[in-house]
């Protein structure tokens, strides 16, 4: 049975069913970033938070995040899964586990991952305060979705 390494989800994520993808003999090293919805931002409150994809696209860019991995550590394996629909505070919002032989290849896999993710994977946010609500674009807030999606350039 194959493994799906990239999922894009509606439901809650557990970090160990991520993390036993990358599990392994060769491994000498896991790390597993857990992103968690997080109350306070810019110093305003958050209520809750709404992520939104297009998920086949998404799907297809953490799997390119897989193949930049594979050629910068050969020896690495990853898998990401992302959560979207509408989170609370401390749900977990994305987990990205990485095996290698070594700890530094580890850890260094998964930043790249977690940046690259930002950069390329099509998902974005509403944020929901406790005086008003806005969608906050993509992920590294360069670009507003004011009506809550990229618009077709």
């Amino acid at each position: 049975m194959e493994r799906t390494m990239f999922k894009i989800v509606r439901d809650p994520i557990f970090a160990d069913e991520v993390t036993n993808l990358v599990s392994r003999r060769e491994a000498g090293a896991i790390t597993v970033f857990i992103g968690t919805v997080r109350e306070l931002t810019k110093g305003r409150k958050t209520l809750s938070l709404e992520y939104q994809a297009y998920d086949s696209m998404a799907v297809k860019m953490l799997s390119q995040i897989g193949d930049e991995i594979k050629n910068k550590w050969p020896d690495a394996l990853v898998a990401i899964t992302h959560r979207i629909g509408k989170l609370e505070i401390t749900d977990i919002a994305v987990v990205i586990a990485v095996s290698s032989p070594h700890r530094k290849t580890a850890y260094e896999a998964n930043e790249y991952c977690i940046e690259r993710i930002k950069q390329i994977v099509p998902i974005w946010k509403k944020e929901f305060w406790e005086d008003g609500t806005k969608w906050i674009g993509n992920q590294l807030e360069t670009a507003e979705y004011p009506e809550g999606k990229p618009s077709k350039e």
